[in-house]
């Protein structure tokens, strides 16, 4: 397959380049590099004043679909949307407070959402002035999302929500939630499920609570709605299921290109690592460096040739296993090339005070869930043996 990009390309790559260099400066050159994975609470205000710049500058809902009319977007191909997305990684940009609202509620509005929705929250979107997180994942439903029991009731024209969410992303910072919840009790597993959009400004209502990590950082958290009222339902009461099934297959895509640039960064400082501290000369080591530098090639043309694929059900998961497996490998030897010494804390650290992972550390720790979130390892099985090789479906109670 050709995977080279055209003359279009090349200049649209030039104009995101040239209006990256110069909008990177000031407070968002000191946040470069800034709030990806591992790093989420970083710098937060500057980077939701960043969203804004974005929005000013036209670069959010690059590739929307238009069908139901523009929103503030500028209109880009899917190879564009590849370039903007490999020149913002490279320039090392902000880490995006506004994806979960671009790339997962927009497309899911776009294709379920009623024209009140899309005209109500699509600007927003555009413009960076209303972030989003995801309500999915609870303590008895993490992977094995159709057993969701937070429930919304009628009451009226609105939905009022009790339940609990956990490992929500940016819930501190949001405005607003889309949430699975049951709105029949009589109905069992992915029956009788509705996808609401729920504001997070209701105190007494809703209460996030961070989860601290073993990196010392507070990435996730708990999130408990008691009561909170929501107006909103996408595709409709009781077609929560089919919207939250739609939004996950837009998951990933563009975005798996940039997560590998970051992982390409992160590669070459471990074999930098390595230089430096005479371990790349261990064959061993020498030849799981060279396998990762491989396996990093085959993950970024195995997402360019699914790019756009539609209707391929086993793509997402396919990309999930392999990146998230990568990664965690990387991880490790991150620490196995510096020896001993990886496990050390800083020359001058002592007892009064916590001290500051290294990048290495940090890389190695946050990666173990690499294989957990956003769909387990076991669960990607799963879904490749069913919905692609059509293996019978397990059972679930």
């Amino acid at each position: 397959m050709n995977f080279e990009f055209g003359s279009e390309d090349e200049e649209f790559r030039a104009e995101a380049r040239a209006w990256l260099a110069d909008h990177l400066d000031g407070p968002y050159a000191e946040s470069a590099g800034r709030g990806g994975p591992g790093s989420e609470h970083e710098r937060a205000d500057a980077r939701r004043a960043w969203e804004r710049e974005l929005g000013a500058g036209g670069w959010i809902g690059l590739g929307w679909d238009r069908t139901h009319g523009a929103y503030g977007n500028r209109a880009a191909s899917l190879t564009q949307q590849v370039v903007w997305a490999e020149e913002y990684a490279r320039a090392r940009a902000p880490g995006r407070m506004g994806h979960i609202g671009e790339n997962l509620l927009a497309p899911t509005l776009l294709a379920y959402g009623d024209a009140a929705q899309r005209a109500r929250f699509l600007p927003a979107i555009a413009r960076g002035e209303e972030l989003w997180c995801q309500g999915y994942s609870e303590p008895e439903a993490g992977s094995d999302l159709a057993g969701v029991r937070t429930v919304a009731v009628r009451d009226g024209d609105t939905y009022r929500i009790s339940g609990q969410k956990i490992w929500t992303s940016l819930a501190a910072e949001a405005d607003w939630c889309f949430v699975l919840a049951r709105t029949d009790p009589g109905e069992r597993r992915h029956r009788g499920l509705s996808f609401l959009l729920v504001p997070m400004d209701q105190p007494g209502r809703i209460e996030v609570r961070p989860i601290r990590q073993m990196t010392g950082t507070a990435e996730f958290n708990e999130v408990f709605f008691d009561g909170a009222v929501a107006r909103d339902v996408v595709g409709g009461e009781g077609a929560g299921w089919r919207v939250a099934m739609g939004l996950l297959a837009r998951e990933r895509g563009v975005s798996t290109l940039v997560q590998q640039i970051g992982f390409a960064a992160e590669l070459a400082e471990v074999v930098d690592a390595a230089v430096r501290c005479g371990a790349l000369r261990d064959p061993v080591l020498h030849g799981q460096l060279v396998a990762q530098w491989a396996e990093l090639k085959v993950m970024r043309w195995n997402a360019l040739r699914t790019l756009g694929a539609a209707g391929d059900a086993g793509a997402p998961s396919v990309a999930k296993l392999l990146w998230g497996g990568w990664h965690q490998r990387l991880g490790e030897l991150a620490m196995r090339v510096r020896g001993a010494a990886a496990a050390l804390g800083p020359a001058d650290w002592t007892a009064d005070a916590p001290y500051e992972l290294t990048a290495a550390q940090r890389l190695f720790l946050f990666t173990r869930a690499d294989t957990v979130y956003g769909g387990s390892d076991e669960i990607q099985r799963n879904i490749i043996a069913e919905r692609v090789l059509g293996l019978p479906r397990v059972e679930r109670r």
